[in-house]
């Protein structure tokens, strides 16, 4: 892989040698080459493609990657678990809106707009769609917007609130699954989670639907599956964050499947990035 243009700097001898000043390491570090990355490195730190962006930014700000990474495992994480009913939870989400709207929300649309500051166009509208759901699952949740109001909220299958909130489950997933593709270029961990994702809004649309026609035991199960899917989701994310910062502070590498030889082989990118 070529080097890459507004990449990150790589330490230097100098920099770590023993009675260097703070000045000359900054001196140093001013004049320092572009790093040459390692094959799938940089899809790894940006959840993106390769590429070439104009200017030093990435060696002035930090990764906001792992930082939407955390927005999504801390709002999905407990929503798969009420979604299946553990230790006694339910309420479909209603319990944790609050996160949904100042974790899920804000973290990933603040990372989003931070990618594309960095020229991340992949991961700049991955973080901000989903951000951009966080924010609306959580208003739909909401007593006080009241969206089930505009229905019939005296049934409890509200079957027309149902059937109308399965479309935007469903046209998540079908995102998702445009995202899934994607992911094919980048490495297995995001497409385990594009994947589990996919099914996950599936399902969920699926369960909206159910409840719409009554069918309350085949919703039930419907829902577990989709805390089933989602959970996958949760734990590759996690996965995903702990390689993101074991990297970002030099500890270990946590590998993450880098498909960007195997994307190459089977036409799927240019052969130079």
């Amino acid at each position: 892989m070529s080097n890459l243009e507004g990449g990150y700097p790589e330490s230097t001898g100098k920099d770590m040698a023993l009675g260097s000043s703070h000045e000359d390491i900054l001196e140093g570090s001013s004049q320092q080459k572009l790093s040459i990355l390692r094959p799938g490195e940089f899809e790894k730190m940006h959840m993106s493609p390769a590429h070439k962006v104009d200017g030093n930014l990435r060696s002035v700000f930090g990764n906001p990657t792992p930082l939407g990474l955390l927005g999504m495992n801390l709002s999905v994480s407990p929503l798969c678990c009420q979604l299946m009913g553990w230790a006694g939870a339910g309420g479909g989400g209603a319990a944790t809106v609050g996160t949904f709207y100042f974790i899920g929300g804000l973290l990933m649309t603040l990372a989003g707009v931070l990618e594309f500051i960095l020229g991340n166009t992949f991961t700049f509208v991955v973080f901000c769609s989903f951000g951009g759901f966080w924010f609306s699952f959580g208003a739909t949740l909401t007593p006080a917007y009241n969206a089930t109001g505009a229905y019939n909220p005296s049934n409890p299958m509200n079957p027309e609130f149902h059937s109308s909130f399965a479309f935007f489950a469903l046209f998540m997933g079908f995102l998702c699954f445009v995202y899934l593709i994607c992911s094919f270029r980048i490495n297995c961990a995001c497409v385990v989670m594009f994947l589990s994702m996919t099914l996950g809004f599936c399902f969920m649309a699926g369960t909206y639907w159910l409840i719409a026609r009554g069918n309350m035991d085949f919703a039930e199960k419907m829902q577990v599956a989709t805390g089933a899917s989602l959970f996958v989701t949760s734990m590759s994310g996690w996965y995903y964050f702990v390689a993101e910062l074991f990297s970002s502070i030099g500890m270990i590498s946590i590998p993450v499947g880098d498909l960007s030889r195997f994307a190459k082989r089977i036409g799927l990118m240019a052969n130079k990035v």
